[in-house]
């Protein structure tokens, strides 16, 4: 069974759809409207994406009453390691190359740019750059990321093979 949940099209491309936005976003789809916008917005970030090949790169791109937004980079093989955000929910999305986004021990969910990916706290997955080319993300936490726990990476089984 397909557990993939999508939206086909842009819904806030519909006149009617489309809320004024708030100076400050309270609600999931006012933070996903936030990514959207951001995301559209190139020359906001890309002139800040560093690229750094012994640790991932991060940058506040704003804050807020209750959330923040940060922009990360990844150059191939660069990873998260297994984690979740603590109390944070968020709202995240690809802005450049692929991401591999891993919530069990099989082969992941490869993002590319343009669907939003939301989480709840507790939420427990890995980011990883398996492309051969870099990637720029965008993530927003709300509240605010303070903590962000690692755990244990799980243990991949092979497959049983009948003789």
């Amino acid at each position: 069974m397909n557990n993939d949940n999508e939206i086909a099209g842009d819904p806030f491309s519909v006149p009617h759809l489309l809320q004024p936005v708030a100076e400050h976003p309270s609600t999931v789809a006012q933070f996903a409207g936030m990514a959207i916008a951001l995301a559209g917005d190139r020359e906001c970030w890309t002139p800040l994406v560093r690229y750094d090949e012994t640790t991932r790169w991060y940058h506040r791109l704003r804050t807020g009453p209750g959330y923040e937004v940060w922009l990360l980079s990844w150059v191939p093989g660069q990873g998260s390691g297994r984690h979740d955000h603590g109390a944070s929910s968020g709202v995240y999305t690809v802005l450049e190359g692929a991401l591999t986004e891993r919530t069990g021990a099989g082969a992941g969910r490869r993002i590319a740019p343009g669907p939003l990916r939301v989480f709840a706290p507790g939420f427990v997955h890995e980011m990883v750059n398996d492309s051969l080319e870099p990637a720029v993300s965008l993530h927003i936490y709300f509240p605010g990321l303070t903590a962000m726990p690692m755990r244990p990476q799980r243990a991949r089984t092979r497959p049983q093979v009948a003789c």
